[in-house]
């Protein structure tokens, strides 16, 4: 009888301890299951996905490893010691890796980011754009499939860019092949100068005074009339004069198409009327002056040029006009306007900023988690984008200011260049170019009656039939087409008979078949949304 009892007890103990085993398997099984790139809401703003995951350390077996980003622009003194504070932040998330931040100045930009692809380097994840090299990275297939690998590491990123349906504009022949931003805006130019200047001269046209080429014009010759050594602009006008022929800019290699045309039929820049004008107009302002000497060749960042004084009259867009401009010089002010209001423009792409991982990246899988936590930490956010407080920033209320003594001109990290493809609108502050409420003004104005959604947004052109036609087209732009736009007109020629030669030289390289290739797939794109 005592011996069953003894065994009655034993059975007992065991029993219990196997439902304590089970107990804590479970819960082990239940944390595992959990995503350690989803970091818990932020104390200060709410976080997108509540499926965010309690902080966690890195997993012991976890290896670690460098991350190499590139962005845009001049390295600011403190990004290095930033970077290191954003790799403790997220280790201590459960992200194992450390960051290695290159910048390149914007005008070598492009043209090192494709060397490199081309040598193989196997840098991370670097900021792209319309506006810079996102359409030969695709040709070239530059950048990795982030079909498969986007939901499964980043799926609180993943999610708000499908209740935003952004993705479809960087996706090419069905592959997702970037990752865009999610802000509202026009790409309507505008023309801005120094208005102290110009008021110290006693230029100061009205409101609206000035709207079309001819207004632009007599403007600049007024006022460089008024400031003859100081150097003025470095644009030739023929951005001033697409808007006059409702001309969209397609970014594929200097195709556009008439906003008005149902069929959307592309044509080469260079055999538009617009294009004619432009060239005349642009050999007129380089002999008065209007177009720096030095345009042609400068690699100066043309947005610190305008900042630092060393320009007073440059081409530019709404965010830019009415922005708060954090010139270096005391005093200075500047006014803008809009060029041809009454004509149609279509409202910026989603490709405009964007960040896009290498096809030779070993390291995906934690690109797209550091990513996602971004997305849902404010605290994240706020280091990546601002800094350390007290140091990089300081906060007045909401808004991230500069520390005292420092400015846009001499900042040592904040309004970094290529943070704009990590903005993120549920946690951006006002700042010293931003204040509250801005960013609801651009996109207020995006949806002004004249401001319309392009056409053939989230079609990315598939160069695969015609690479060498598409090489040799920008080969040209580069070596001719440049020229002529900034008014260097060759030696003996009429500025009509640059274009003519231009254009035939077009030709011969195969801009026509380029042309028929890019118009094969916008036709299908749009009778594929009729369907």
């Amino acid at each position: 009888m005592q011996k069953r009892r003894y065994f009655m007890l034993a059975l007992a103990l065991f029993l219990m301890l196997s439902i304590v085993l089970s107990a804590c398997s479970s819960k082990k099984d239940v944390e595992e299951a959990v995503p350690t790139t989803a970091p818990p809401a932020s104390s200060t703003a709410p976080a997108v996905s509540a499926s965010a995951a309690p902080p966690v350390t890195p997993a012991a077996d976890e290896k670690e490893v460098t991350l190499r980003f590139y962005f845009g622009g001049d390295k600011k003194s403190a990004t290095d010691e930033i970077w290191k504070a954003v790799s403790d932040y997220v280790k201590a998330k459960g992200l194992n890796v450390n960051f290695n931040i290159s910048t390149i100045p914007f005008p070598d930009y492009k043209q090192k980011m494709l060397v490199m692809a081309a040598s193989g380097d196997d840098w991370d994840m670097n900021f792209d754009g319309d506006w810079l090299s996102i359409f030969q990275m695709a040709a070239k297939g530059g950048y990795m499939s982030l079909n498969d690998l986007l939901p499964k590491y980043a799926p609180n990123l993943y999610k708000k860019y499908q209740d935003a349906g952004t993705l479809q504009a960087a996706t090419v022949n069905g592959e997702i092949i970037a990752l865009p931003w999610t802000m509202e805006m026009n790409q309507r130019i505008f023309a801005n100068w120094r208005s102290d200047l110009a008021k110290k001269a006693g230029i100061n046209p009205a409101p609206g005074a000035i709207k079309t080429i001819e207004d632009v014009d007599k403007f600049v010759h007024e006022f460089k009339k008024a400031y003859p050594n100081q150097k003025f602009g470095r644009s030739g006008p023929l951005d001033l004069i697409q808007p006059k022929y409702e001309l969209v800019k397609t970014d594929w290699h200097f195709l556009y198409f008439d906003v008005n045309d149902p069929l959307v039929k592309l044509v080469p820049i260079e055999q538009t009327p617009a294009y004619r004008e432009a060239i005349n107009l642009a050999e007129k302002w380089k002999d008065d002056g209007i177009i720096n000497s030095d345009a042609l060749v400068t690699k100066e960042d043309g947005a610190v040029e305008w900042r630092n004084g060393k320009n007073i009259f440059t081409i530019t867009s709404h965010e830019w006009t009415y922005n708060t401009m954090n010139f270096s010089e005391p005093g200075a002010e500047r006014e803008g306007a809009e060029m041809y209001p009454d004509k149609k423009q279509v409202n910026r792409t989603a490709l405009a900023n964007v960040v896009a991982i290498n096809k030779n990246s070993k390291n995906a899988d934690k690109v797209l988690r550091f990513l996602d936590m971004l997305e849902v930490d404010q605290k994240l956010y706020d280091l990546v984008q601002y800094g350390i407080e007290g140091k990089t920033y300081v906060l007045n209320g909401n808004k991230a200011d500069y520390p005292a003594g420092m400015d846009g001109g001499s900042s040592n990290y904040m309004e970094w260049g290529g943070q704009w493809a990590l903005w993120k609108p549920q946690y951006m502050r006002p700042n010293p170019s931003y204040p509250d409420g801005f960013w609801q003004k651009e996109a207020d104005f995006a949806h002004e009656p004249t401001n319309i959604v392009n056409p053939i947004d989230g079609l990315l052109l598939a160069e695969d039939n015609v690479k060498t036609e598409a090489a040799k087209r920008d080969q040209l732009q580069d070596e001719f087409g440049k020229a002529l736009e900034l008014g260097s007109i060759p030696k003996g020629k009429t500025a009509d008979q640059a274009v003519d030669e231009y254009i035939a030289k077009q030709k011969a390289a195969g801009v026509d078949k380029f042309v028929a290739e890019a118009q094969k797939q916008v036709d299908a794109f749009l009778a594929s949304k009729k369907k």
